[in-house]
This record gives C-alpha cells, structure tokens and sequence, in this order.
C-alpha cells in the first residue's frame, strides 16, 4: 500500500545562485528518481513575497513509508548541494483534485 506525503522544504538564506544551477538536475531528479520508489504527484517553488523569487519547495509524493521519502529527499541535488535549511515530511490525506494525475 503507498501512502500520500507532503513535502515542505525551507531555503537557507543566500542560495539563490545555487538553487538556480542545480535546477535543471533538481528537476530531472523529481521525474526520474532512479532507484527510488517514489512518483511526485505534484511540485514547485515556495516563492518569497515579491511573488519571484524561489526560496523553497513543495511536493507531493506517493510512496511505501516516511522513510523512503526521507531517502528520496536526501537524494534530491538541491539537498546534496545544501539549498534546504529545514526539511518537513507529513503524511497527507488528498482531499481535492485529480491523485491519478502524474508529474
């Protein structure tokens, strides 16, 4: 049985340029997460209040347990690159919208 998570992650102060050059693998991580046995079902950028600026990230993924979640996230480059100054991973009961959607 998988379980729907929420994932809520928090930019260290100063990472901009550092979120921006690992996007790209940040983002081809999330839609192929090799040995992970996690699907995002949905994602993006928290933004600051200037409605630009990217300081963090939500997702929602379905997978067996909290702790392949836990490995997942620890995989993601922005975390290997030290973006994340705090990481929380809830379980989530989806309560609206489409679940079979697909990233």
């Amino acid at each position: 049985m998988t379980y729907f998570f929420a994932v809520l992650a928090s930019d260290r102060p100063g990472m901009q340029a550092v979120r921006a050059r690992v996007r790209r693998a940040h983002r081809d991580y999330l839609r192929a997460p090799g040995e992970h046995r996690v699907t995002v079902r949905l994602g993006g950028p928290l933004m600051a209040e200037d409605g630009r600026t990217m300081n963090g990230t939500l997702l929602v993924v379905e997978a067996d347990s909290a702790a392949e979640v836990e490995r997942f996230v620890a995989d993601d480059p922005y975390t290997v690159n030290g973006v994340f100054a705090h990481i929380e991973i809830r379980h989530w009961a989806w309560g609206l919208g489409n679940p079979d959607a697909r990233f």
